[in-house]
């Protein structure tokens, strides 16, 4: 597989240290060491391949590190936080991710009419990458230099690469979030209300009927998918909102605390302390330092 990631490598290696749209719909690629802020976020649905280095994703109460010999799915909406890692004789690291069409997967599924794996319980995984894999990211990245093909031949190569993915562990993972009947898509509902909502107070009573499961079945397959309860997730859409507020604008702490639903500057202070290591003047600060020398 090594002759194959080296050409991806080549395929990739325009990526900058951000977040780098390649032309091809769903499909980004980053290079590089990634200001840690960036790496702090919602993550959408996606299949992530590392081509050089490593990466470890802590979600909740689970870290989970690969590297070119893995590849990641994340198939629900995730506050997560990243930590990416150069090669062991210092090549940077290098990556490229498709964000997961849940409707092209249930196109997908229709159209095979076989009968899918049992149900999956949780929303992110690492699995150990194969060459087929590989070949149908080739196939996606040689479009970069081909951009008048992307329109008649990147839909078959991303059915390809879900395909792919589907025969593979993770294929329940991938099924279960395009039925509307599984555990997976009804805790995505859950998820989509929170996101929508995060300022209000959070009833798991609510969130169960939103999810047409009992509040003790709800908390069970919320925190099997997501590895954190619904209050925390809550909390980490929180955090990640508060901190783009207080980058972006000239708010006090005060007020970006009341705007993302607390009443306690004090509560929401000692919580953001919490997740990000330091105070929120302190660690704006430091984001604002990175982003500066970024520029520079």
């Amino acid at each position: 597989m090594e002759k194959q990631l080296v050409e991806l490598r080549h395929l990739a290696s325009n990526a900058r240290n951000r977040r780098t749209e390649t032309g091809i719909p769903r499909v980004a690629m980053v290079q590089g060491a990634i200001p840690e802020h960036e790496l702090a976020a919602v993550y959408d649905p996606m299949i992530n391949l590392i081509l050089t280095g490593s990466k470890a994703m802590t979600i909740g109460e689970r870290t989970m590190r690969y590297d070119p010999a893995s590849y990641f799915v994340m198939s629900l909406d995730l506050p997560a936080v990243g930590e990416v890692c150069p090669d062991a004789i210092g090549n940077p690291y290098l990556a490229v991710s498709l964000t997961i069409d849940p409707q092209m997967v249930g196109m997908m599924l229709a159209d095979l009419g076989h009968v899918a794996p049992p149900p999956c319980s949780s929303g992110f995984s690492v699995a150990s990458v194969t060459p087929e894999l590989l070949d149908a990211w080739l196939r996606m990245l040689r479009l970069i230099d081909n951009p008048t093909d992307i329109a008649a031949l990147a839909p078959a190569y991303e059915r390809e690469i879900l395909y792919r993915v589907l025969q593979g562990p993770h294929g329940a993972m991938l099924r279960d979030i395009a039925m509307p009947d599984t555990a997976l898509s009804r805790v995505r509902l859950a998820i989509h209300w929170i996101r929508t909502n995060f300022k209000l107070p959070l009833r798991v009573e609510a969130l169960a009927e939103i999810a047409a499961m009992s509040a003790s079945a709800f908390h069970r397959h919320f925190k099997a998918a997501t590895a954190m309860s619904p209050l925390q997730f809550q909390k980490r859409i929180r955090m990640l909102q508060a901190r783009m507020l207080l980058i972006a604008s000239a708010q006090s702490t005060a007020a970006v605390a009341y705007e993302v639903g607390y009443e306690s500057q004090s509560q929401f202070t000692r919580e953001y302390t919490r997740f990000f290591g330091q105070p929120p003047a302190r660690d704006v600060r430091q984001v604002q330092r990175e982003l500066r020398d970024g520029l520079a």
